[in-house]
């Protein structure tokens, strides 16, 4: 009885008295009866999928009988489900996958995917719309790592875990969640390489990037083997949108402007798509982790087109000077909180505007000709302060003949001579239908950053014309402070303007006969460039004074 067999027996068994938490026949039956609810649950969910796949079926073979049309949701790639249901079905996962859970709720096999090395970095292009090859549609789109194109939902009978199945592509990016899965596994990828993926689909900033995209002219290399600046990337012409890549390049040089857009945060409350499309533009362009040296501007192109009502298209060429315009006033109005935005801080300044009604001549031979009184209430001055965003500068004609040499003389003006016009003293003479008017400018306060337009083109009842007046202008350190009224200056107050974009017209006018480029400084690299859609090349500053300059964008000196 006092064997070693008997006394560990024995102590077990008292070790098993001991045991405050053991199981019960309530618990058991209590764990029974919850298993056979969920295995209930489940057999009834089979069964209302395999109910709705039959409607389904039924449906699709009496439109085919019919000849009737889809419906709208069919139409956006959603199907007659609705999105509620593609969403529902986005975040349905197998029963039998609850196994491979670990204690966390993480899949064991998120950080062990055995596809990573199959995905094709040089085939990934981000650039454009986030639609559906498939279907067409923008609700739960995701990008395949291995073949570059996208694929709606990633649940079964989704056009992603389709394409799965027959390709053997098993990774899938969401395009908006930037989250990775492996299909038809259905489980979330984790794993710090596909970091660079996810940076090339959302780049960030912090504070410290942006002075370094300011300060800094370190050349980058891309994964494609190509080098650039990042912020002095080319852009893609895809049909005749070089006006909107010579504007988008200039404004890129603002930086109170695009370090505003490369921060997300800073216009959060803005749900407006093309104010999206521009910031996500914007960071795409500075990124310096790049899988390629140019972008694509498809999706703010597309953006534009909506926005504008189909003012602004990409396959007709329009005046930059129109589309500027236009872009600046939508996105302040968008934009603006109290009045303001980051659009009327950077650009806007105010002028007094001086003006007085002249008086119809008489003809003294005509005995039906009205005597007007100089003097009467309506042909008194006028004086009115209104806020500018730009500068419209008169170029004086050119000469209608030629040289002797049979040849156009192209005449030649200092810029100094064309912004006299806001001095406050010089006149000039608008006439309208039926009235003419005499009208003088004062400037009143001047913006951090000034654009100026040179009006070089005219449009009559039959055609348009440029003139080819040069105007010559310096690149840096042009005063300003003598076309401001004195009182109102500082002493200490610096009114010298640098220029840092410059838009140039090249050829004839008129649209789609003419080309647009930029010329732009990045003041890291202390270097001037061109560029001209994907073409970017160094250009010398006395190059640019040479230029047919229509658009100006000047930084005042701090």
């Amino acid at each position: 009885s006092f064997s070693p067999r008997a006394m560990s027996r024995k102590r077990n068994n008292s070790e098993d008295d001991a045991q405050p938490n053991k199981r019960t026949p309530e618990d058991e039956e209590a764990e029974a009866q919850a298993l056979a609810a969920r295995a209930a649950a489940v057999e009834k969910r089979v069964e209302e999928e395999m109910k709705r796949q039959q409607q389904e079926l039924k449906r699709k073979e009496r439109e085919e009988e019919e000849g009737a049309p889809t419906t709208a949701e069919e139409k956006r790639g959603v199907g007659a489900r609705g999105a509620a249901e593609v969403e529902e079905e986005e975040e349905e996962a197998p029963y039998v996958e609850e196994i491979t859970r670990v204690a966390g709720g993480e899949d064991a096999r998120s950080r062990h995917c055995p596809y990573l090395d199959t995905i094709n970095r040089t085939v990934l292009d981000f650039d454009f719309e986030k639609l559906c090859s498939v279907s067409m549609s923008n609700q739960n789109v995701y990008a395949c790592l291995v073949c570059g194109k996208y694929f709606q939902g990633r649940g079964k009978r989704t056009h992603a875990y389709t394409h799965s199945l027959q390709a053997f592509h098993h990774v899938f990016l969401n395009l908006s969640t930037l989250k990775v899965y492996c299909l038809p596994d259905n489980y979330e990828v984790l794993d710090s390489s596909l970091d660079d993926i996810k940076y090339v689909l959302k780049p960030t900033y912090n504070k410290a990037m942006l002075q370094q995209l300011e300060l800094s002219g370190k050349t980058v290399r891309a994964l494609d083997g190509s080098t650039y600046i990042p912020g002095i990337m080319g852009l893609n012409n895809i049909k005749a949108n070089d006006y909107v890549n010579a504007v988008m390049q200039g404004l890129l040089r603002v930086t109170q402007l695009r370090n505003y857009f490369l921060q997300e945060e800073n216009y959060a409350h803005c749900k407006d798509p093309l104010v999206l499309c521009f910031g996500e533009l914007v960071r795409k362009l500075c990124n310096p982790r790049a899988f390629k040296s140019h972008v694509s501007p498809h999706e703010f192109l597309q953006a534009v087109v909506t926005a504008s009502d189909r003012k602004y298209k990409l396959t007709q060429q329009s005046d930059p000077l129109d589309f500027l315009q236009w872009l600046l006033n939508y996105m302040h109005v968008k934009l603006k909180r109290k009045g303001r935005s980051v659009i009327s801080d950077t650009f806007q300044g105010k002028m007094k505007i001086f003006e007085r009604k002249l008086p119809p001549t008489c003809d003294p031979t005509d005995p039906m000709s009205k005597k007007f009184n100089p003097f009467d209430e309506q042909y008194k001055e006028v004086v009115k302060e209104m806020p500018f965003m730009f500068l419209a500068l008169d170029v004086p004609p050119p000469p209608l003949f030629q040289d002797a040499a049979k040849q156009n003389i192209i005449p030649q003006v200092p810029l100094f001579e064309l912004l006299s016009k806001f001095d406050g003293v010089s006149e000039k003479e608008y006439k309208t239908y039926k009235e003419t008017f005499m009208k003088k400018f004062q400037l009143e306060a001047l913006p951090r950053y000034l654009i100026v337009c040179i009006k070089r083109f005219t449009k009559n009842s039959f055609f348009m014309e440029k003139n080819p007046t040069i105007v010559n202008f310096p690149v840096k350190n042009i005063e300003l402070k003598d076309y401001l009224p004195q009182d109102q200056m500082q002493e200490d107050e610096s009114f010298k303007y640098d220029l840092i974009a410059n838009v140039v017209h090249d050829g004839e006018p008129g649209a789609g006969k003419g080309t647009y480029r930029s010329h732009v400084l990045h003041s890291g690299a202390k270097q001037w460039f061109e560029m001209q859609d994907l073409h970017v090349t160094d250009i010398i500053p006395e190059m640019i004074t040479l230029s047919e300059s229509y658009i100006q964008i000047w930084e005042r000196q701090m």
